[in-house]
């Protein structure tokens, strides 16, 4: 899918500046460590794009990856990090609610669960979250590669049934084979051609 892309910049708190271009963006959003990082290097085609770490928490920042000069991967801060104090938890929380308000180019969210275990409370927030402030998005059950198909197939119901979504609302995903990446790629390509989201209402605690 792309053949360009490249690091655009980091904020600690989203605000539209002349750094960025008045382009679409793609947000991926999900618990520490789940593999965003990995995703972004995948839909790239670039291993090292984004920085990958085994140790949740790593991302501390929103960060853009430009993409095709098109549009903008956004990296979102994991949350649910344990290790994490409350303070520094509240904090990206208010970084990932304060993207959401103010991103008016914001097309999709791509919602990333661990395919290995079932959605966490953080999970369901997040997602309830999206729902109430009418965001698009899709979920991205990672780590595919990990588990036999058979488990995949027992997976994806449990999924379906914690987040209260479709079959046809998941992509399963591996970002070391490529497993599913086509189809998401597929599903950005349509979620870039959709018009901007409206205003968005007060936003509430994740």
């Amino acid at each position: 899918m792309l053949k360009k892309a490249q690091f655009a910049i980091s904020m600690a708190q989203y605000a539209p500046s002349g750094a960025l271009k008045s382009i679409p963006q793609i947000a991926l959003a999900g618990k520490s460590n789940v593999g965003k990082s990995s995703l972004i290097n995948r839909l790239a085609n670039h291993s090292k794009l984004a920085k990958t770490s085994s140790e949740p928490g790593k991302t501390r920042l929103i960060n853009f990856y430009l993409m095709e000069d098109a549009f903008y991967l956004v990296d979102l801060p994991g949350y649910g990090y344990a290790k994490a104090s409350q303070e520094e938890r509240k904090r990206w929380a208010g970084m990932i609610e304060g993207y959401f308000a103010n991103a008016k180019e914001l097309c999709c969210v791509l919602q990333l669960v661990d395919i290995r275990h079932k959605p966490t409370e953080q999970d369901v927030m997040m997602v309830n979250y999206l729902r109430h402030y009418q965001l698009p998005f899709c979920v991205v059950a990672t780590k595919c590669d990990k588990v036999s198909r058979a488990e995949r197939s027992r997976a994806i119901p449990v999924i379906c049934r914690t987040l209260a979504v479709q079959p046809w609302e998941i992509f399963a995903h591996s970002a070391q084979t490529g497993l599913g990446t086509e189809a998401l790629e597929d599903f950005i390509r349509k979620a870039l051609t959709e018009p901007a989201n409206g205003p968005r209402e007060e936003e509430n605690d994740l």
